[in-house]
């Protein structure tokens, strides 16, 4: 029972090795430039120490004296991991500058900085945010954007509101870099970025992902109630509200544009059940059609084919033209309505 403890207790520290390797990696405690060694030196030590209670023949005085320095460090690097707490004021890239604060009044819902960038490439840009209103009464459709940009695992999935007078609000769960980050799936786990709520204008982001990174976008009508569509745009808004107040991490897995909007549609009362699909984001519009929130119409196979949209939103890309997201639905499946 000893010999089993020991190699479970070895297994732990070897596994905090690397694990507190990478968080040193990520967050260098003495800087940049001693970096690389802070986290060669923990690795090494915790694989040591990991070691020394695998030998056979180590001395017992030892090895309580490796276990009791082990245990010791890793409580002070929990300790200093948990004093490191997200915030608000970085120095942001500009494209993630404000996030999204919105009131209701009414029946009228008024989103500040929605972001409607001229993009002309990753950075040469116009930058501009608006204060919008949206009357809830003319709320009217839900469309889950599927954005493909590694492959078809990996999706980021955002949520755009219709209303009838043609206008959309289009909301996107993303990491918060600053203007020395850039996207990293690794660093997702350690606390690296901060999370954010962006409201945006469709023409700034789909032109964003399809003309300027050019990204395979798709567009699915989602199958929901009047009900249950205004609660989950309000449940937008009071995530967003309290993320503007209270920072929280990006987590490549537990906080992302995917588990988040899982999280939103449960609060909002749709009685779906989790997934792997959840977590593998590419695949999260065939879990929204295995559970009827897609047109069933076609098989999922042709409705992926025809849901794409990226050459149309190439060929619409006049910025002067007043229906640009009208445009982009044109002869696309299901998009005739809200409910089931």
């Amino acid at each position: 029972m000893i010999r089993i403890a020991l190699r479970c207790l070895s297994f732990l520290i070897a596994g905090n090795g690397v694990y507190g390797a990478l968080v040193l990696w990520f967050h260098p405690p003495f800087g940049d430039a001693l970096r690389a060694a802070t986290a060669t030196a923990w690795l090494l030590f915790s694989f040591f120490a990991a070691f020394r209670l695998l030998r056979p023949s180590a001395n017992p005085t030892r090895r309580r004296i490796a276990t009791f320095i082990s245990a010791g460090l890793i409580g002070f690097f929990f300790g200093w991991w948990s004093t490191i707490q997200p915030s608000e004021t970085r120095d942001w890239a500009t494209d993630v500058s404000r996030p999204a604060t919105a009131t209701l009044e009414g029946d009228t819902l008024i989103v500040r900085n929605v972001r409607n960038f001229d993009w002309r490439s990753e950075t040469d840009f116009t930058p501009r945010w608006e204060t919008r209103r949206f009357d809830l009464a003319k709320l009217s459709s839900l469309d889950l954007i599927a954005d493909y940009w590694m492959g078809e695992p990996i999706a980021h999935i955002m949520m755009s509101f219709g209303f009838s007078d043609g206008r959309y609000l289009l909301w996107s769960i993303e990491l918060r870099r600053t203007r020395a980050q850039s996207f990293s799936v690794v660093a997702g786990f350690f606390r690296a970025a901060e999370l954010i709520y962006l409201a945006a204008d469709e023409r700034d982001a789909l032109r964003l992902r399809a003309k300027v990174r050019g990204e395979d976008l798709r567009i699915y009508r989602v199958r929901t109630s009047p009900e249950r569509l205004r609660a989950l745009l309000l449940v937008y808004v009071d995530e967003a509200n309290a993320l503007a107040t209270y920072p929280a991490w990006y987590n490549t897995i537990t906080s992302n544009c995917t588990t988040m909007i899982f999280k939103m549609a449960k609060l909002a009362g749709a009685g779906i059940p989790l997934d792997w699909r959840v977590l593998a984001s590419g695949y999260f519009p065939d879990y929204a059609y295995a559970h009827n929130l897609l047109d069933t119409a076609l098989p999922m196979a042709q409705l992926r084919e025809r849901s794409k949209i990226s050459a149309t939103a190439l060929r619409s890309d006049d910025l002067s033209q007043p229906d640009y997201s009208r445009a982009l639905r044109a002869g696309l499946p299901g998009m005739s309505g809200t409910a089931p």
